[in-house]
């Protein structure tokens, strides 16, 4: 299972992010100050770091410099309330992979986790197609085939039917959806997930879905 570390003092933040990853297969752990995220990658076996920059006692910069000063290779995705462009500059310029700005998707997030990853010989290409039973959802693509039916799918309908290929047979709440799908900044009140559920069921088929009364849906 990939290890990730996510280096994060927001604890909100910190826990919508591990419990998406846990979601999706990945092995995440948190710290939230920079000292310690320099023990833990020393100490532990981490395919990628998610790297807050404003960190408490050393800031995500100086935990990149210090990282990659002493040989570390994996991927190293900066995350940052700052929309300085100098900042995403002194980033990449000090050895980040990539910078993303809060506040920011999940499903964006988890696409430059898994181009980071494939780029690092870290995801092989069977991780990048998830099956249950003829559906196959290509992480790549962004496609999804049913039987010998392939179809493209928006963003979001991919997202969302990542989840429920990731997570066959488990009724999945609304609230589980918004917060993996739409983010940690999600309006509870929205029914855009039963929109997108519609659509999704338009192309991948209305029995492949089922509602679960009072708690959400299920893929069956």
């Amino acid at each position: 299972m990939t290890s990730i570390l996510i280096v994060e003092d927001e604890k909100r933040i910190s826990s919508f992010i591990e419990k998406g990853l846990s979601a999706a297969g990945y092995s995440p752990t948190v710290v939230d100050d920079g000292l310690a995220a320099l023990d833990y990658v020393a100490t532990g076996s981490f395919e990628l770091v998610l790297l807050d920059v404003g960190l408490p006692g050393i800031d995500g910069f100086e935990v990149l410099t210090r990282l990659r000063a002493r040989g570390e290779t994996m991927p190293i995705i900066m995350l940052t309330a700052r929309t300085s462009v100098d900042d995403t500059v002194t980033g990449l310029d000090g050895g980040a992979n990539d910078y993303l700005p809060k506040p920011f998707k999940f499903d964006e997030l988890m696409a430059r986790i898994r181009l980071r990853l494939r780029e690092s010989g870290q995801q092989s290409v069977a991780e990048t197609v998830l099956r249950h039973g003829d559906i196959a959802l290509d992480l790549t693509t962004r496609r999804v085939t049913v039987g010998t039916q392939t179809n493209d799918l928006s963003a979001r309908e991919f997202a969302l039917a990542e989840q429920f290929v990731r997570h066959p047979e488990q009724v999945l709440s609304r609230e589980q959806l918004l917060s993996r799908v739409w983010g940690f900044d999600f309006d509870p009140g929205s029914n855009v997930v039963d929109v997108y559920v519609r659509y999704l069921r338009g192309k991948i088929g209305a029995d492949r879905i089922e509602t679960v009364r009072g708690m959400g849906y299920r893929l069956v």
